[in-house]
């Protein structure tokens, strides 16, 4: 049995770790609020802008832009994002996994499946189990997310679609719904697919474009894939606060049942210990009569 000193020395080590839990549910919930309105704000944009382009792409032809370009099943490349740090749940184990199933279970047929992650976490998650896909990481830029910081993403993926080193561009990331509720996502980037219910139908009006198709399609196409882009990051962000206040909830609740019990147990001892004293002191006094 422990005794009243380590007992102790653990109720304080415990309440230490409480605080620190406590700090850091009150910073996450800080940055939650500002992260979840950014991320709210970019939704109508970014859907929009999706729903524009995939009508576009069902009324153009398959050479129209290279970013429309229907290809076969060579090569693709998942763009996976996480977070830099821990302590926030399953946010990160999540969608690692489901990269990692992705990968293995190839539903799509590629011939091979690059990776490119963002977040510190992701690629320490993946690097053992599918590190040989991994080409490049993306480190400290998840937190303090820019639109600029989405654009050069949005622009490496783009010339590398653009040289044909991909057949397809694949995005994971956490959609946020709650901060106790994170949706995986798969969604695909590159290329723009159109939407099934608004396909081409015989007598239906074409667009009209000024100045000319080929300039509207160079400036709206790679804008999408940025907006996509930007809107996974905020999405991403948000996710990861919502999972560390209510993973430094829950820790805080446990340490408070574990200082109860600890409490209970130290009190326990030193009833017993006062016992025994007394006991000792009761038989010696009944030795010297």
């Amino acid at each position: 049995m422990p005794s009243l000193k380590d007992i102790k020395k653990r109720i304080g080590s415990v309440k230490n770790t409480q605080q620190i839990t406590k700090a850091m549910k009150m910073v996450a919930a800080a940055k939650l609020r500002r992260a979840q309105e950014a991320a709210v704000a970019a939704r109508p944009y970014a859907e929009k802008l999706q729903s524009v382009m995939s009508n576009l792409a069902a009324r153009e032809e398959g050479d129209g832009h290279v970013l429309l370009n229907q290809r076969g099943t060579g090569r693709a490349l998942i763009v996976l994002m996480t977070a830099d740090r821990g302590l926030c749940g399953g946010f990160n184990a999540n969608v690692s996994k489901e990269a990692e199933r992705f990968i293995r279970s190839n539903e799509q047929g590629y011939d091979d499946i690059d990776l490119m992650i963002i977040g510190r976490k992701g690629r320490d998650f993946l690097r053992s189990r599918v590190g040989d896909h991994i080409t490049k990481v993306h480190e400290n830029i998840t937190t303090d997310a820019t639109y600029k910081t989405a654009q050069l993403i949005g622009v490496e993926i783009i010339d590398a679609y653009s040289e044909e080193k991909y057949d397809a561009v694949y995005v994971i990331y956490n959609a946020f719904q709650s901060a106790i509720v994170q949706i995986v996502t798969v969604e695909q980037v590159l290329p723009i697919q159109p939407k099934e219910t608004e396909a081409v139908q015989e007598g239906t009006v074409d667009y009209l474009y000024e100045p000319d198709r080929g300039e509207v399609l160079s400036q709206l196409l790679p804008k999408m894939v940025e907006v996509q882009i930007f809107r996974a990051l905020l999405e991403s962000n948000a996710s990861e606060q919502g999972a560390r206040m209510s993973s430094m909830d829950s820790a805080s609740r446990n340490a408070s049942e574990m200082i109860g019990k600890l409490t209970l147990q130290y009190n326990r001892a030193r009833q017993a210990a006062i016992t025994k004293e007394l006991m000792e002191i009761i038989s010696g006094a009944e030795s010297i009569k």
